[in-house]
């Protein structure tokens, strides 16, 4: 039983590793490939807002309580939202309305706003910016380590790999935006993510086996780390 759970976690840290590593250099091949045409796909993303962010502004007030008038927490146990992705976002809000997320915090928040207003709310918060803490000096080099390069002897696969080396996250895939987040509240998904207590999407999922092979020391630091991000 031991060999087959460790041959289990090296294979999930071996296919995130080959992943980033093939996803990566793709991206650059293809980049180098079609350079010339790489202004226009921006500015054709540019075009496509993801819902009103004015009208999301009148949408935001009860919001402001827990995640800050300017989308950043002062409670370390709760996220910011400012400047995260609008698609990640939306989905969340989603996820909360129809139950398929639990957040206690937020029952009822949203009974009256429609698939509209989730878009405008999260287009509106994702203009604002974010703001970043300090890492632990305490955990700083465990944090770093594990985010960026894993832990290949526990199966552990890197952070950088889903949500990127500046922890900004991947929209398109959508891998949320970290940088800088409460520690509180990294810590949280964690261990909920650990638990089985959040489940959900398929990044969830992968969450979900990333965080169970997490100790909780790596646990802490990451969040720490992330915070300073």
């Amino acid at each position: 039983m031991k060999a087959n759970s460790m041959t289990r976690k090296l294979t999930l840290a071996a296919v995130f590793s080959a992943t980033f590593f093939l996803a990566t250099n793709a991206f650059a091949s293809d980049s180098k490939a079609h350079d010339e045409h790489a202004e226009e796909k921006i500015m054709q993303v540019e075009k496509a807002p993801f819902g009103d962010a004015k009208a999301g502004k009148a949408k935001v007030a009860t919001c402001a309580a827990c995640h800050g008038s300017d989308g950043n927490s002062t409670n370390p146990e709760w996220p910011s939202i400012a400047g995260q992705h609008p698609e990640y976002t939306y989905e969340q809000l989603k996820m909360i309305k129809e139950g398929t997320r639990s957040a206690p915090l937020m029952a009822g928040q949203l009974n009256n706003k429609n698939d509209k207003d989730l878009k405008d709310i999260a287009a509106y918060f994702a203009e604002l910016e974010g703001k970043s803490g300090e890492a632990s000096a305490d955990t700083f080099t465990l944090g770093q380590s594990i985010y960026r390069g894993g832990n290949t002897e526990t199966g552990v696969p890197s952070c950088a790999a889903c949500h990127g080396p500046s922890g900004k996250g991947n929209p398109m895939s959508l891998y949320p935006d970290i940088a800088g987040q409460q520690t509180g509240y990294i810590l949280k998904s964690l261990n909920d993510y650990a638990s089985g207590k959040r489940t959900g999407t398929a990044q969830q999922k992968v969450m979900k086996e990333v965080a169970a092979l997490m100790s909780d020391a790596e646990k802490e630091a990451v969040a720490s780390y992330i915070r300073g991000l």
